[in-house]
Parts: structure tokens; C-alpha cells; sequence
């Protein structure tokens, strides 16, 4: 599988790595350039390349968004429809600038996103996770303790699609519900950031 990533940074870099470790295809892109990833090519060897957020966008069979929420009108929309969109984000203020629908909760970042991006199936995941830690606490499956990440969507088989992923990179994985529920393991919730279980984390989710 070819997993697209817009935006190559901490939580990026990290899950190319994983993807490329597990088997995948890669193609990175950022704001800056194709030139400027060139060193985190060459770390990731043959199965990744350089591109443009629209090829990335074009040539992913998942992609990945994971830009700040400022960011995501540059988000390439025709290039999306129909495809499994996997939205990193999380608002915050401070970087993004106040966003009353936001800040009213009467939306969620994720929600804004699937808003751009008509026909895409956006997944809300990997929000809730420390960048560092997604290499340092994967752990196959099976494993006592392992860590469950929580995700939320619209679509039943995109959301499918996407904990197939997470559980081949090393973590379990908590249905939060509808792309709406993602709400619960934002920033300033007991989920987010929390090293839990499967039933830790349904716990602290409420279900």
C-alpha cells in the first residue's frame, strides 16, 4: 500500500517510518518543497519519495493530513474524493489563531477538515499520541499492556481501514465513534496523551 502524507514533520517523519518498516510505500510532502525532505528520503530508503502535496494527495491509497489546522484550505481537494484521509490535528489557539466555531465547540478541527474535503473519508487519529512515542511504544499485537490509540469517523470501512493500520504499527485501537466524537480525546481530555489500554481507554472515553 502507498500511504501519502501531507505535512512531514515530528508526527509525519514518524509515521512514514513506521509505514516504511511495515512494508509500505511512502510519499512525503511539506509546504517547503520536495528538495527539503531530501535527507528524511534518504533515512527512509527506496520505498519513499519526495513530491508536492498534490501528488502526494493523488498517488496515496490512505493519505495522511498532518499540518497545522491553519493550514488545511491548502489541502488539495479533488485529488481526496473517495479516499480514506487520516487527520492528525488538533486546534490550538495559540498557533492557529481563535477559531469561534472551535472555541464555541459547536465543531471539531476534524469535522472543518471532512468540511474541505467533500467525498474524502476523513478519520480522525494519531492526534492523541506524543510524536516520539509513536516509535517507542509499538508493540505487537498480543502484547500485555499494549497501548490503544482512540479514532473516530464517519465511515465504518474507512474506519476499518485505518485501525487495520494502527494495529500493524504497533497499537491497539478504541473506536471513539462518529468524526464528531472525536471531541473526547482532544487536547485538555483525559484520553489525550494518555499511555492506556483497551479498557483504560474506553474508560476514559466514556464507552
Amino acid at each position: 500500500m502507498r500511504i501519502g502524507l501531507i505535512g512531514s514533520g515530528r508526527i509525519g517523519s514518524n509515521l512514514a517510518r513506521l509505514a516504511v518498516a511495515h512494508g509500505h510505500d511512502v510519499v512525503v510532502s511539506n509546504s517547503r518543497g520536495p528538495e527539503t525532505l531530501a535527507a528524511l528520503v534518504t533515512e527512509l530508503g527506496p520505498h519513499a519519495r519526495a513530491a508536492t502535496a498534490a501528488e502526494a494527495a493523488a498517488e496515496g491509497d490512505i493519505v495522511v493530513v498532518t499540518i497545522p489546522l491553519k493550514a488545511i484550505d491548502a489541502v488539495p481537494v479533488e485529488p481526496l474524493v473517495g479516499k480514506v484521509v487520516i487527520d492528525t490535528n488538533n486546534y490550538y489557539p495559540e498557533r492557529d489563531g481563535e477559531i469561534p466555531a472551535l472555541d464555541t465547540k459547536s465543531t471539531t478541527s476534524s469535522e472543518l477538515l471532512a468540511a474541505h474535503l467533500p467525498g474524502a473519508h476523513v478519520v480522525k487519529a494519531f492526534n492523541s499520541i506524543y510524536f516520539e512515542h509513536l516509535i517507542e511504544h509499538a508493540k505487537p499485537a498480543g502484547t500485555e499492556g499494549r497501548r490503544a490509540l482512540p479514532i473516530a469517523g464517519d465511515d465504518a470501512a474507512a474506519k476499518a481501514t485505518v485501525a487495520t493500520l494502527i494495529d500493524t504499527f504497533g497499537f491497539d485501537v478504541v473506536d471513539a465513534g462518529a468524526l464528531a466524537e472525536g471531541a473526547r480525546f482532544q487536547p485538555d481530555t483525559a484520553p489525550y496523551g494518555s499511555d492506556a489500554t483497551i479498557a483504560e481507554l474506553r474508560g476514559l472515553l466514556g464507552l
